[in-house]
């Protein structure tokens, strides 16, 4: 699936203070369960240091350890320092992270300032900048600090930071106008390979399910199985084999020489299929 590091594995396996601290100085709720990831980050800070911090989060592996290294990053901070903590920190302080996964990082930070801001008594900008992706409820003002902040040069990237434009893709045009009036005069900006077509997570997923459906069930229906499709993390396709199929001791070879094989024709020649255990 994907490489992650250690530290990435570690902090999913053993994330650190978990929870949530009763009567908290300062709370960040950031992200929602309809887009996938939300992170609720608690703060006890005393003299303007933090004493404690305590995380609760729904999403991936990545989204789990970022929020784990960001307690860790920020317990015995001065507010001053948990300030300047940015995504790029909590990536590097897991030693990296896969660039479809920034954006695990970026939630972390956005929960951080939010928790602060919330400590001050004070509003965050966000709600004032205009959605651009109405998928995941990305705004305009999002989107610029994720360029500037991360140097990104292409709409693939700024869907790595933000996940905007990693649903229906419609808002694609619109990230590309950002791109462009914010990348400074002079340098490139990487445009969309026209060579190999760019697809959203949703339109991956339909045209796998429907290869599946016209290619692939046909053929295993007629030996008494079938195949049912688990997962679609980037390029990495999970199913799980069904009826005749789960006992056949040529499972692996189905999955590979047949599966996989057709996806890669019809779909995308990267996609990896693996069989859910």
């Amino acid at each position: 699936m994907w490489d992650y590091t250690d530290t990435v594995t570690e902090h999913f396996q053993n994330p650190r203070n978990v929870g949530e601290i009763e009567n908290a100085d300062g709370v960040g709720d950031v992200g929602s369960l309809a887009c996938g990831d939300a992170l609720k980050l608690t703060l006890k800070i005393e003299n303007d240091r933090i004493v404690d911090a305590k995380f609760k989060t729904f999403g991936c592996a990545s989204a789990i350890a970022s929020s784990s290294a960001l307690t860790e990053m920020i317990k015995g901070m001065s507010i001053a320092e948990a300030e300047k903590i940015t995504n790029e920190d909590i990536a590097n302080f897991l030693g990296g992270l896969p660039k479809e996964k920034m954006h695990c990082s970026v939630m972390g930070r956005e929960a951080l300032e939010a928790a602060l801001a919330d400590f001050r008594g004070v509003a965050l900008p966000k709600a004032e900048g205009e959605v651009v992706c109405e998928c995941f409820g990305v705004t305009d003002l999002e989107v610029v600090r994720a360029i500037k902040e991360s140097h990104l040069r292409s709409v693939e990237e700024i869907t790595n930071f933000t996940k905007a434009g990693g649903g229906c893709g419609k808002c694609e045009g619109r990230l590309q106008e950002l791109l462009n009036k914010t990348v400074s005069e002079g340098l490139r900006v990487v445009p969309l390979k026209k060579s190999r077509q760019r697809m959203t997570t949703l339109q991956k997923i339909k045209k796998i399910e429907d290869v599946l459906e016209r290619e692939i069930r046909p053929g295993l229906r007629m030996d008494g199985g079938d195949i049912e499709l688990i997962d679609v993390d980037g390029d990495f396709v999970t199913v799980s084999l069904r009826g005749q199929c789960t006992s056949c001791f040529k499972s692996q070879t189905t999955i590979k020489e047949f599966v996989e094989k057709k996806l890669r024709e019809q779909v995308l020649d990267s996609l990896v299929v693996e069989e859910d255990k």
